[in-house]
Parts: C-alpha cells; structure tokens; sequence
C-alpha cells in the first residue's frame, strides 16, 4: 500500500539537486563507501540505528529512498522542505512550501526503482485530464506538479501534491470516544466519496485502495500561515541521528538524521471540511490490468483475493464496506487477525451469496469446506445489531438503517458486473434526505 501509512497527515502520503544529496565522487572514503552500500544487501543496511521508529533505514540504498533534510530546497530552488508528514512502501512525503507560488503542498518522494512508480503520477495526470466538470472532481486529490530529482540512490519522481489534513480514520479516533461519526457527518463524508468514484469509474479509473484512511480533509486555513505558524500547528519537528552499529562513517544515500511523521490536529472544525480521495499509488487505468491489489484486507474485493481479473469495480467492494463503516464505526468483516480464509468465510455468510462457479475450485483448495453451506445472519441482521445494540450513540432510525443496508447488500456482490455502480448509490433517495 504506497500511503502515508505510518503518518497522521497526508500530504500525502504519499505516499533538480537536492541540498544534502552527497557525490559518489568524492573523497577516496566515500567511494569507498559508497563502493559497498552499491554491493551490500537489506540484512547489512539493517546494521544502521536510530531512536525514532520511521521509515526502515535500509530502504535507504541504490533503488530506494531519497534522504531528505529539514531546509533543503528541491527542483532548482522552489521547493523548501519544512516537516515530515509520512511515509509508505514506495515514497516519504514531506510538506514544503513551493516558493514561487507562496503556497504549501506536500511532496511525494518516490523511491528511485521505476517499475515502482511511474504508475502513479500517470494515474494522477490523467486525472487532472479529465478537468473539473464532473462534481467529483473536487474531492480527487489533485497533482500541481512533478519533476524527478538526482541522488546517491538513483533518480526519483516526485509529485507535488494538495496539502491535506488527517482523513477520517484519524478524526474518528482522536475525536469521538465512541468511535463513531455523528450520523449527518457520516453521510456527508459518504456522498463525497462516492462522487469522487463517480468521478474516476466514469474515466474507468481505478482507484485500488479506498478506505477511511484515504479520505482526507481539507485545511485551506493553513495557506495563510506564516512558516513557524505552519510548523506550530504541526508541532515542531523531532529528529535523532542515524547511526551505524560497526562505528563507520554513513554510505553515500543514507540520511544524517531522521524525521518524526507529524500529526496534524484533528480539530472538530474538520467536519464542515471537504473531504477528498487520496493516494494512488494502487490505482490503474482502464486499458491496464492490475496484477494484484493491496488494499487492506478487510475491504479487498473478492476477485483480488481469488486472483481474477480486476478492473474498477473493486472500488464498489471497497466502497460498500465503507458506507457500513462511516455509520457504524466498524466495517463488516472482522479486521483482527483477519486471513484470506475467515475473510472469504465472512462474505459468504454476510452476503448470503454462492461462490463463482470459477473460484469454488480455489475455495475448496483454501478452506476445504462446502462452499455453499447455508449462512448464519444476514448483512442486514449484522449491520442492526453493530449499530443499535453497540453501546453507541444512535443517530438514524431503524428504517434508515434499513435502507442503509439494502445499499451496502447491492454493492457487495461477488460478481462486479452485479455491483451498483456509485451512481446508482448517489441517486438513491436516502442519499437526497438530510437528518433532522
């Protein structure tokens, strides 16, 4: 999942020289050096430490990560970097200020391999290509920029972003102790982001990877702030050196120090905030086939895990498991210590659906069971005990949630064809009717 997965903030995550950047032509040492970081492999760059848990160190090597300092200005003098905001599998995110503009964007610094990320800034121009006619097009995160950048470990792409705040995960957690959205929120923040699927599916876009934590809020306040303001709000950055164990100097490519993700506040504010769809670092266009996804297990569309084509409406899985989890507080299947099997075991009993007749062969490979054993409550019986009987405040009547489910039912079929599309689900009449 290339996403700021370890950070508190997008943006993003995630997921020209530059001032730090060390020559592999320099003293004997350092070509020395830099001679065996080119040769030495992951279990060797482990030997480096350092008192912050952050990115893995030794992701740090020819192929990988860019180290970044505090300060450093990229892409001939425009770009200043000010904080860290995350980091993911295939990038660290960083907000800056874009100096000619005098605004603040988060950049997105991929690692050096290629075949990793090309694929994302690709995704992003062609959304930027479908300009903002559609509704949904303000709640796609939008790319202003992007250049490549030359280090010790290859060459990156980079992406300047939307600076954006916490998604919704991270307001739910820090700011409703029941851990449940206020019902009219809920809803709001539903009806975004199925107009911004609307958006892509009507490009054949996909998405890949939509959950909570790919929602993210607004913070337009900030482009106002002066920089020490800025670095107030994100509190101010916490860094501690990188060692190695053996004593020896740094390999050209590894950082000096590293950066603690920030945490921007999750201010109740947010809530009137726009929502938007963030990070895709998992999405493909409509004339390309995925290979695999990894969307979190929880929300990932049958078809992934039995390995069957892909195409958009795996964001219709996705995005079924969502709507049940922005009204209820959790989503549907069970998320601890979830594995493909009990996973496949939930969807066949929620859904009340039979397998495929293509995928009952890898089922019974998996799991050794009769496939078509008769299921013990319902999707619409599951979502009224989650959220009636929970112990959590109660927002929409029993005839919303009724209907609530019958929407969630429509979208989580096996097959993707049979899947409302997100505007079928928009135009419902439950979406057209505020609450009191």
């Amino acid at each position: 999942m290339n996403i700021i997965g370890k950070s508190c903030i997008l943006f993003l995550w995630g997921r020209q020289s530059i001032a730090c950047a060390k020559s592999v032509g320099g003293d004997p040492l350092s070509r020395r050096c830099a001679s065996t970081c080119l040769r030495a492999s992951p279990t060797e760059y482990s030997e480096y430490i350092c008192d912050i848990d952050a990115e893995p160190l030794h992701r740090y090597r020819p192929g990988g990560y860019h180290a970044v300092r505090l300060g450093d200005i990229l892409n001939d003098g425009r770009y200043k970097i000010l904080h860290k905001l995350g980091w993911g599998g295939y990038s660290t995110v960083w907000a800056a200020r874009d100096l000619k503009d005098d605004r603040y964007v988060a950049l997105k610094i991929m690692v050096s391999d290629p075949e990793k990320c090309s694929q994302e800034s690709k995704v992003m121009e062609a959304i930027n290509a479908t300009g903002s006619g559609h509704p949904g097009f303000q709640h796609l995160l939008s790319m202003m920029n992007h250049f490549h950048l030359n280090g010790p470990n290859g060459t990156h792409n980079c992406l300047v972003l939307e600076l954006l705040g916490p998604s919704v995960a991270e307001l739910v957690e820090r700011r409703y102790s029941d851990e449940r959205l206020p019902g009219a929120l809920a809803k709001s923040i539903a009806r975004q982001a199925l107009l911004g699927l609307d958006c892509l599916h009507e490009h054949k876009i996909a998405h890949g990877d939509l959950h909570t934590r790919n929602l993210l809020f607004t913070i337009p306040s900030i482009q106002g702030l002066q920089e020490q303001e800025l670095l107030a709000k994100l509190k101010p950055p916490e860094t501690a050196i990188v060692k190695r164990k053996d004593g020896k100097v740094l390999c050209p490519g590894v950082p000096e120090y590293l950066v603690r993700p920030t945490c921007y506040p999750a201010e109740r504010s947010l809530s009137t905030q726009r929502i938007k769809i963030a990070d895709f670092g998992e999405s493909f266009l409509g004339n390309e086939v995925a290979e695999r996804l990894h969307t979190p297990l929880v929300v990932r569309a049958p078809e992934a895990i039995f390995g069957d084509r892909l195409d958009y409406r795996v964001d219709l899985w996705s995005m079924g498991c969502m709507l049940f989890e922005l009204v209820t507080g959790q989503p549907p299947f069970d998320s601890i210590m979830i594995k493909p099997v009990s996973l496949v075991s939930q969807m066949l009993e929620t859904t009340g659906e039979d397998l495929p007749e293509r995928w009952k062969p890898t089922w019974h490979i998996m799991n050794g069971i009769n496939p078509n054993a008769e299921s013990g409550i319902t999707l619409q019986d599951w979502l009224e005990e989650v959220y009636f009987h929970d112990g959590k405040k109660v927002d929409f009547g029993k005839e919303d949630i009724l209907k609530l489910g019958k929407l969630v039912h429509i979208m989580l079929r096996f097959e993707p064809p049979a899947r409302a599309s997100a505007r079928d689900i928009l135009n419902d009449p439950w979406f057209q009717l505020e609450l009191p």
